[in-house]
């Protein structure tokens, strides 16, 4: 939603902006620049933060801090453009608006910084420390929130909270069924598994598991990243197929059922209530080979290898499928987020 509303505020400041450059109508106040004098970077700053949130990764933290500086200095240059060329009616528009803010909360703001050239180091110390500890914060925040079971040298995460009961069920079928069988998972090695719907859409993410999750490589990338921004969160309880099916006009429960990469078509079946779960295991090490495992697996030090994935009926603990997988993701030498 931040993306979204980003995006549409900037348009509509940049369009007031160049509209009146135009028709020569003078210094933009009004709208939103009757409020704050820079709208324009407050929505783009807006979309960053949205950018941020559907692809959480610290480099991205990084870039959006330095985007917040980029802009501060931006605005302080095109303030000091205005004055020298709309001195007479750019001082009192300045002395009631804020610069990113309503003046009422920039004052808050202004109280704790110097008014000296010392500013010009404290913003952007303040900018990235801010930015990157609020995504310690969330990460923080998100692992806490993670189920994990833990047995032997498996750690199994489920993707979907619904999916937190089956984590035990499935570690007692992976106990059951000899390690040699499940060549991809070695005594003296840890692994994590994240526990997902069979077509969960984002797996690839996680492993190369079929290129039905090869979302980016499909004629369909546009539909299924605006899906993806206009709704986040039942994007990825959904699967490639029923997304297909809703932009086809196609009946979604048959299109998922037909799709399903178990090959499992069943007419009783709801694939909603489907018994079956994917259980995508990646082989953790930490740099002084210790035991790892809870949400230790998921600690910055640890290396991440994707080695296979399982089908498995969480009610019998039968294993029905299991296939070895290369040591990457489907998205190659792209970074992925971890969680």
């Amino acid at each position: 939603m931040l993306f979204i509303v980003g995006a549409l505020a900037f348009l509509i400041c940049a369009s007031h902006v160049y509209l009146n450059k135009i028709f020569r109508r003078g210094v933009a106040i009004k709208g939103l620049y009757s409020y704050i004098r820079h709208p324009q970077y407050l929505a783009l700053g807006i979309w960053g933060i949205g950018m941020a949130i559907l692809w959480p990764r610290f480099l991205v933290l990084a870039s959006l801090s330095l985007m917040f500086i980029l802009y501060y200095f931006l605005a302080k240059d095109e303030e000091r453009r205005m004055l020298r060329q709309y001195g007479e009616t750019y001082a009192p528009y300045m002395d009631k608006t804020g610069m990113f803010f309503p003046k009422f909360i920039e004052k808050s703001f202004t109280k704790l910084i110097p008014d000296t050239k010392v500013k010009y180091l404290l913003i952007p110390l303040i900018a990235v420390t801010v930015t990157i500890g609020i995504g310690f914060i969330l990460r923080t925040i998100t692992l806490n929130q993670l189920h994990f079971d833990a047995r032997d040298n498996i750690t199994l995460v489920s993707i979907l909270p619904e999916d937190n009961e089956d984590c035990i069920k499935s570690l007692d079928g992976i106990s059951n069924t000899a390690y040699s069988k499940i060549s991809f998972i070695q005594e003296g090695k840890y692994y994590l598994g994240y526990l997902m719907p069979a077509d969960y859409i984002m797996q690839g993410m996680i492993a190369n598991t079929g290129s039905d999750f090869h979302l980016y490589k499909k004629n369909h990338t546009l539909a299924m990243i605006s899906e993806w921004v206009f709704h986040p969160f039942s994007h990825l309880r959904a699967s490639p197929a029923l997304h297909m099916a809703k932009m086809h006009n196609v009946d979604p429960v048959m299109a998922r059922r037909h799709h399903c990469p178990i090959g499992i078509d069943r007419e009783y079946m709801d694939c909603k209530d489907c018994p079956y779960r994917r259980i995508v295991f990646i082989q953790i090490e930490d740099n002084h080979n210790k035991r790892v495992s809870g949400k230790a697996s998921l600690s910055f030090n640890i290396v991440r290898k994707p080695v296979g994935f399982i089908d498995i009926n969480v009610q019998t603990g039968e294993i029905i499928n299991m296939k070895e997988v290369e040591k990457a993701t489907a998205w190659g030498d792209v970074p992925t987020p971890a969680i």
